[in-house]
């Protein structure tokens, strides 16, 4: 992606956004969200419970791994939208209502995310030297691609690939080294209860290698469709120095180092909202709900004032991605 300059323009822009309505937060609908994924769970218990009316039905498992994938999908998304204050505009109280979906659900720490991610990396999104995500792969994704580890270079493509059907087991580790390191152990016993309450009643009703089907299915799908929809936001995209970075533009920063993908209704429910990055990176409080609006209204701003607007289809994007990795 070429660079290009950006007036200093974003106010003008924010207003728009502002006065269609599109930045107001929506309790309602986010509350309608979070208890139709908590009901959901209750679901996945029932059928659980009364798993011996269909015991060797082999399709079961795979259903209902299935199932809890979206139901553990729909949490990531929900934690993320409420951590942004996208639901409540109180921050505490929005820690507060992230713990179902983060601790419980996804045995995940909402502090870890929301330094991780709402602290650094919207803040510092592709500086090397601040958004720790760009860092990946030994920096294969930075400006410093020549990288000093011969065997990653070697098998980049089988680490980086394979890596994405692992990415959920990964945020449970980051996120447990993170509150041990910080000591919220509060926060760790929440995230405890995860396994005696989600995979409790499961490896306690269904065959062991029926419950361990499910619970292998879940991870590696989980990871992929999580993984592979992170990975369109940034990568590939432009990576800043912190010299030049600090002294760009909130608009000009993150529209230079985000890509938006092409698709509709279907696009943006699979992703999360995701897939309209660069409207999410300038309007990161705006709710997940709205964000196709607000994108219309971006790539009509940006080609009234001439400015680049990185859009590609998602599997543009993955190759996109790839090019990059081979230069590593």
């Amino acid at each position: 992606m070429a660079s290009a300059k950006y007036p200093d323009i974003f106010d003008e822009l924010k207003s728009q956004v502002r006065a269609a309505g599109l930045l107001a937060r929506v309790p309602v609908r986010g509350s309608i969200e979070m208890i139709v994924t908590v009901l959901s769970m209750a679901v996945v218990y029932l059928v659980t419970i009364n798993w011996d009316i269909m015991p060797d039905a082999w399709w079961m498992p795979v259903a209902v791994a299935l199932f809890m994938v979206i139901i553990f999908t729909r949490a990531v998304f929900i934690s993320h939208d409420i951590l942004h204050t996208q639901y409540f505009k109180n921050k505490a109280l929005a820690f507060k209502l992230s713990y179902p979906f983060s601790a419980f659900i996804l045995s995940n720490s909402s502090s870890w995310w929301d330094w991780k991610h709402n602290v650094k990396h919207h803040t510092f999104c592709n500086i090397p030297q601040k958004d720790e995500d760009i860092r990946a792969m030994d920096g294969a994704f930075t400006n410093h691609q020549k990288g000093d580890k011969a065997w990653l270079r070697s098998t980049k493509y089988l680490v980086f690939w394979g890596a994405m059907f692992f990415m959920y087991p990964a945020f449970i580790a980051q996120s447990y080294a993170f509150v041990l390191r910080r000591k919220k152990y509060g926060e760790l016993a929440l995230m405890l209860l995860h396994w005696p309450l989600v995979w409790g009643p499961i490896f306690y009703f269904l065959p062991v290698f029926q419950a361990l089907s499910v619970f292998v299915m879940l991870n590696i799908v989980l990871s992929g469709w999580l993984a592979f929809g992170f990975i369109t936001n940034h990568l590939g995209c432009e990576v800043i120095e912190e010299e030049e970075g600090v002294k760009l533009s909130w608009m000009e920063l993150q529209m230079r180092t985000s890509r938006s993908l092409k698709g509709g209704a279907f696009v943006h429910w699979f992703y999360g909202g995701l897939n309209t990055q660069i409207e999410h990176h300038l309007f990161p409080k705006a709710p997940r709900f709205n964000l196709l609006k607000v994108q219309k209204m971006t790539k009509d701003f940006a080609k009234k004032h001439n400015l680049a607007y990185f859009e590609t289809s998602p599997i543009e994007a993955y190759v996109q991605i790839n090019d990059v990795l081979k230069k590593y």
